[in-house]
């Protein structure tokens, strides 16, 4: 695979950051990292590899970002107030600075999201804030409710970056024609929570692909055997 790297100032997270690129062209796919993970992090543990074939045959072309989860939701130095406040900050740089790059470089008019664990949280939140750039969300043993990172404290903010709550009034037409994939394991501690969004998920009667497997961990391994598996299947549809 070619693998372009990137350190450029973001004017949202007013301080440099960094992304890997992997491919030419194809369907853009916005990979996040999990919990405190860096922008190499789905390099580094292989994720990337294990869809190598795709990227080469120029069917996709990812985008691996920092979670930036150090100064937001992981943060316990600051209060959960700014916590949330620096997540919005976030969350501008993913829609305002990272989208527009990905579609521009591409020439598509929306992008997959995809994450293992909290960065599954990232995936599913940017894709049900902003389902008319998002196509396709790939979460694989992801968590999604962010609550228990905040001690406690609630607001508008927290209301609208926490899926649980605000995808049931969510009444975005795009949302029907997103492809949405959960990936999960009968033995991952996190399959209650993709139980719980997929019922949400039904219903308000949006298609969606709860996928559960046998024997499933909260791990790695797993999560490869997933990811070109859940974007064989999103390239039957682009």
């Amino acid at each position: 695979m070619k693998e372009f790297h990137y350190k450029f100032y973001s004017p949202n997270l007013n301080t440099e950051t960094e992304v890997l690129v992997y491919g030419d062209s194809g369907y853009p796919v916005i990979t996040f990292p999990t919990s405190m993970g860096k922008y190499f992090q789905n390099r580094d543990f292989k994720l990337i590899e294990s869809v190598s074939d795709l990227v080469d045959e120029g069917r996709i072309k990812i985008y691996c970002v920092d979670g930036e989860d150090e100064m937001t939701w992981y943060n316990k130095v600051i209060s959960p107030a700014e916590r949330v406040k620096n997540h919005v900050w976030y969350d501008r740089f993913v829609r305002e600075e990272v989208i527009p790059m990905a579609l521009n470089d591409t020439g598509y008019n929306k992008v997959c999201v995809a994450g293992c664990s909290f960065g599954g949280y990232h995936a599913a939140n940017v894709a049900f804030r902003y389902p008319e750039v998002v196509g396709y969300l790939i979460a694989m043993g992801a968590g999604f409710d962010i609550k228990n990172q905040l001690d406690g404290f609630y607001d508008d903010s927290v209301y609208y970056n926490n899926p649980p709550d605000f995808l049931s009034g969510l009444e975005h037409p795009d949302l029907w024609k997103m492809g949405i994939i959960l990936g999960t394991g009968t033995e991952d501690f996190c399959l209650p929570q993709n139980e719980s969004l997929s019922r949400i998920l039904e219903e308000k009667n949006v298609p969606h692909w709860l996928d559960v497997r046998p024997g499933g961990i909260h791990d790695w391994p797993v999560w490869r055997q997933m990811f070109p598996d859940y974007l064989r299947e999103m390239l039957k549809t682009v």
